[in-house]
């Protein structure tokens, strides 16, 4: 059996293994990190599942060091999975041991897939951010990721060739599982692309991956929005596709790219949503649509020199205000004024701002919200819904 140490054992692995694959740039993070642990000193055949446990154990433990925080159990599970590809290599084309001791440790436990979406508000504070941004690309960028679900890997590929305006599909060939896919183009992302001048060939857009990443966060960091990382872009429009409601769950992986259905399971209650509404018929509606307009606002309340104001954030022209000895009546002011001008505006046929989508910058402990119907106003249009659909 040829003895080496695990270090440079890595190292054949990363010039003859890793290289070859996709994912060799992160991946050669994790190889460095093995190496330079108590492992990378050890002979390749000397190295036991008591090793391997004591080093997730460890690892587990460590700080990162750009965030901060505790090392998370999914990097030391890709950690050891990259490990035990290595032992099988080196145990049956290297010669380099007699098994594979990570099929022997228990690996940490795979945390929940990430649920993170977008707000309303956030939403159009990065697109606005963008608008402004001096480089026009951004904009395409976000927009694209939004409307169609792809990686930022997939997007930052994309050549003018790959897109055919005729037929509205983008042609993504080799992607991150190995499979060729087409992406249908809505309105707004043909948009995106042509407002950056389309070109008979090369690529769409000049960012490079940690470009892209670095720019996301220095965005992030501006607009103050926290836990917020570029693919959950793809978690975003992914959910946005369950929630039209016109697809199946083969049509939408066709259009994501998820190989495997149970990833698309955490999409699930969007489509159960849907289908509470079809059992309920026409009452379920009705109530739906009244819900969906009278719903709370997130309105600016302070009170200063003994009087209290309340400012509607996403309604211009909705202010009241008045001696903070009558703050009821002023908060009952704010909830019948909210009522009324969405009520106006369902009457007019106009369009109805959803809450939480004003843009200015308000305290957090200054944020209180006005209910347009209290809740026993609401209990008795609901008997007045069911008197009328009954």
């Amino acid at each position: 059996m040829k003895k080496i140490i695990l270090s440079k054992a890595l190292e054949r692995y990363r010039t003859q293994v890793s290289v070859l694959k996709k994912g060799r740039s992160q991946e050669g993070y994790r190889l460095a990190q093995l190496s330079r642990s108590a492992l990378g000193g050890k002979f390749v055949h000397e190295i036991t599942s008591v090793d391997i446990a004591a080093y997730r154990d460890v690892r587990l433990l460590d700080i990162n060091s750009k965030t901060q925080e505790q090392i998370s159990p999914a990097t030391v599970r890709l950690e050891l999975a990259l490990l035990s590809n290595f032992f099988d290599i080196a145990m049956k084309e290297w010669g380099y041991c007699r098994e594979n001791p990570v099929l022997l440790v228990r690996k940490p436990k795979a945390p929940p897939g990430r649920q993170r979406r977008l707000s309303r508000r956030e939403e159009r504070q990065i697109l606005r951010y963008c608008h402004s941004y001096s480089n026009n690309e951004l904009l395409s960028i976000v927009v694209l990721a939004l409307e169609t679900a792809m990686r930022m890997g997939e997007i930052l590929k994309l050549t003018w060739e790959d897109v055919n305006f005729k037929t509205r599909v983008a042609h993504l060939s080799n992607t991150k599982n190995g499979s060729d896919r087409d992406i249908p183009l809505s309105i707004r992302a043909r948009e995106a692309i042509t407002r950056l001048g389309v070109k008979p060939s090369g690529r769409i857009f000049n960012y490079s991956p940690s470009g892209l990443k670095s720019v996301w966060r220095v965005m992030m960091i501006a607009l103050q929005i926290e836990d917020c990382h570029f693919h959950d872009l793809r978690h975003e429009a992914t959910s946005r596709l369950f929630e039209l409601g016109t697809l199946d769950m083969m049509e939408v992986a066709s259009i994501t790219g998820h190989k495997s259905l149970a990833m698309l399971k955490r999409y699930t209650h969007l489509r159960a949503q849907r289908l509470v509404k079809k059992l309920e018929g026409n009452k379920s509606r009705v109530q739906q649509s009244f819900a969906q307009v009278f719903q709370p606002y997130p309105a600016q309340r302070t009170t200063r020199n003994g009087i209290v104001r309340i400012k509607i954030l996403d309604l211009e022209g909705l202010t009241f205000e008045g001696n903070a000895s009558d703050a009821a009546e002023i908060e009952a002011r704010a909830e019948d004024g909210l009522r009324k001008r969405l009520t106006i505006l369902v009457c007019q046929g106009k369009k109805i701002p959803q809450p939480d989508e004003y843009m200015e910058p308000v305290p957090a402990d200054q944020i209180w919200m006005v209910n347009p119907v209290p809740n026993e106003q609401l209990e008795g249009m609901e008997e007045l819904l069911d008197t009328v659909l009954s």
